[in-house]
């Protein structure tokens, strides 16, 4: 943790999918009278409503949301992108003597926001990108990783060969001429950051992600993804890559059965779920809080600001 008390303070509420995170932190921004800024990859795209559990209108409770439902999902995003977006609101909230509150489970967004990474300020280069895309879809997502192995083994080594995105943003940069692995970001923090995750046991979230998706089926997720395939999206485009809409395409293309559906979705998330929490165990100063109502758990968040 940042020992400067000169440096504007910053919540982050982290921490894996379906572990509370969206209604932790709008019970906090009531407290704090401040702004949420989502460090969701998916939360950023229009008409992705149901697949990425977006909070509701009802559930955000009046509390004001940023970059949630801000670029088409025929569009890229990448992690440089979302910095520029989400640096100016953070300042602004700042200006107004606002404590801004990250909350997402992207770790790249929050590191890109709260620390100076170069690897962000590397153009995206959209055609390399599809490329690589197209390639995955055709070939697998092993075969574009290989690639990934030959040009940039040391990053290779640090990114599942299925977290295709990562894998490709490292592939963008080799294509620049350098290497992710040879760009050494130092973790120093602009803000004084206070991050926090809530500690569900793995069985606890494991049965949460499971009847979230169970949810998700019920509430539509099947005609959600037929609409945006409908509308000319398919699995080229970033967003449809996002677990719970490639396996519903594949549904859809009669290659597995609705039950096999349900369990491909359960099982990729729990794997998301687990990387998150690794991900994020290297953040420093992540306070654990234990699970509780959502009240109890900001009282907690609130004695520390």
């Amino acid at each position: 943790m940042v020992q400067e008390n000169s440096l504007d303070k910053v919540l982050i509420i982290c921490g894996p999918t379906a572990s509370s995170k969206s209604a932790l932190a709008i019970e906090c921004a009531k407290r704090l009278n401040s702004e949420i800024i989502s460090a969701d990859s998916l939360y950023i795209y229009k008409k992705l409503n149901i697949g990425t559990a977006k909070p509701t209108s009802e559930e955000m409770d009046g509390i004001v949301h940023h970059l949630i439902d801000v670029v088409e999902p025929s569009e890229s995003f990448s992690v440089g992108q979302y910095r520029e977006l989400a640096e100016p609101i953070v300042k602004k909230l700042l200006k107004q003597g606002k404590i801004p509150i990250i909350c997402g489970g992207t770790g790249f967004y929050i590191n890109s926001l709260i620390f100076d990474l170069s690897y962000g300020k590397v153009a995206a280069d959209i055609k390399t990108r599809e490329k690589y895309f197209q390639l995955a879809n055709q070939y697998g997502n092993e075969y574009v990783y290989s690639i990934l192995k030959e040009k940039d083994p040391i990053s290779a080594k640090n990114i599942h060969q299925n977290d295709l995105k990562r894998v490709i943003r490292a592939l963008e940069i080799c294509e620049t001429g350098i290497k992710k692995s040879d760009i050494k970001d130092e973790l120093k923090p602009k803000y004084d950051y206070k991050a926090f995750t809530v500690g569900y046991s793995r069985d606890v979230l494991y049965d949460r992600i499971n009847k979230r998706v169970d949810l998700m089926i019920e509430n539509g997720l099947i005609n959600e993804v037929a609409s945006l395939l409908n509308s000319g999206l398919s699995l080229d485009n970033q967003c449809m890559q996002g677990i719970g809409y490639k396996e519903v395409v594949a549904y859809l293309n009669n290659e597995i059965t609705i039950e096999e559906l349900r369990e491909l979705i359960k099982l990729n998330t729990r794997h998301y779920a687990k990387r998150q929490q690794t991900f994020f165990k290297k953040l420093n100063n992540l306070i654990t809080l234990q699970p509780d109502t959502v009240e109890n758990m900001a009282e907690e968040i609130l004695k520390t600001l």
